[in-house]
């Protein structure tokens, strides 16, 4: 698929058919994250790549927004550090979500799916993983092959009129 098209057929998918992603599709979507860009280039992050049935069962448990990691092919954990300035702390969350987006761009490219969540239960989160307790579990990503329809190009997405959002030279 060309980037662009690439672009335009990623969705959320939040049901997915039960037959496995590949390791060569989970490292390529997993190296997207790794190249991603970096504030300074600091790369504080992990990614932790699941696909244990147990583990993906017990992810969906911490956050209600994550019930479709257990019906996932696979996870990709985003972790960064615990940081006390505000600063880095955005700064790191906003690497994260270029990593996100970049992971998600490159399983399209694939036809894979995927899904976001946040994690509400960083206890939990971080003994499912085996994360130290000076780190968070960020977001997960559900990975798999989607149930409804395969990803293509979407004309009309249902986003507010692109020119009720994109300004040129001011506001």
């Amino acid at each position: 698929m060309e980037t662009w098209d690439a672009i335009r057929a990623r969705r959320n998918v939040r049901t997915y058919r039960p037959d496995p992603v590949s390791a060569a599709d989970l490292e390529r979507i997993a190296e997207a994250a790794w190249r991603a860009p970096s504030a300074s280039n600091r790369q504080e992050w992990n990614f932790i790549v699941v696909t244990d049935r147990d583990q993906l069962q017990a992810l969906s448990t911490v956050w209600p927004g994550a019930r479709h990691i257990a019906g996932a092919a696979a996870a990709i954990a985003l972790v960064v550090p615990q940081y006390d300035e505000d600063r880095m702390r955005l700064t790191s969350r906003y690497d994260l979500g270029q990593a996100t987006y970049a992971m998600m761009v490159a399983a399209a490219d694939l036809g894979i799916g995927t899904g976001h969540s946040s994690v509400g239960d960083q206890e939990r989160a971080r003994e499912i993983l085996g994360v130290p307790a000076d780190h968070d579990v960020a977001y997960l990503i559900g990975i798999g092959h989607p149930a409804d329809r395969p990803l293509k190009p979407i004309q009309k997405p249902d986003r507010l009129p692109f020119d009720e959002v994109v300004r040129h030279g001011h506001w």
